[in-house]
């Protein structure tokens, strides 16, 4: 198996991470009533780490999507080489990183992370646009 397949693999895995421990801060926040509940209305708004949580697991979210569509289209266009693999493993180091450092609230650190992660992106986008 390749490596931009295995960290897509395991990227899933910390796609899974990020939304349960959004939840789980959520309902720390709001309580298991809440949780368990219909919620019906309109929830009380999230604050702290639990609002930074929720927050960065959207993030990743939205940038799974681009580093999934990406490597299966290396994928299927056989274009994997070394900058892909290196491309694959920056984007889910650095999306390991990004959870904690988000959730403990330390800015600047956190733009850094996540435009190393987009440069993992786009590194394995290149070989497309050749």
């Amino acid at each position: 198996m390749t490596t931009e397949l295995q960290m897509l693999g395991w990227s899933v895995l910390l796609g899974i991470v990020y939304v349960l421990f959004a939840a789980a801060l959520g309902t720390w926040q709001r309580g298991l009533r809440w949780n368990v509940g219909n919620r019906d209305g309109d929830p009380e708004p999230l604050r702290g780490p639990a609002a930074r949580a929720a927050r960065a697991s959207h993030n990743f979210l939205e940038t799974f999507a681009f580093f999934a569509a990406a490597t299966l289209a290396v994928m299927a266009t056989q274009q994997t080489d070394a900058h892909t693999a290196i491309g694959a493993q920056v984007y889910f180091w650095t999306r390991v990183a990004y959870l904690p450092i988000y959730v403990v609230g330390i800015p600047y650190l956190r733009t850094a992370v996540w435009a190393a992660s987009l440069w993992g992106i786009l590194q394995m986008v290149e070989p497309l646009l050749r």
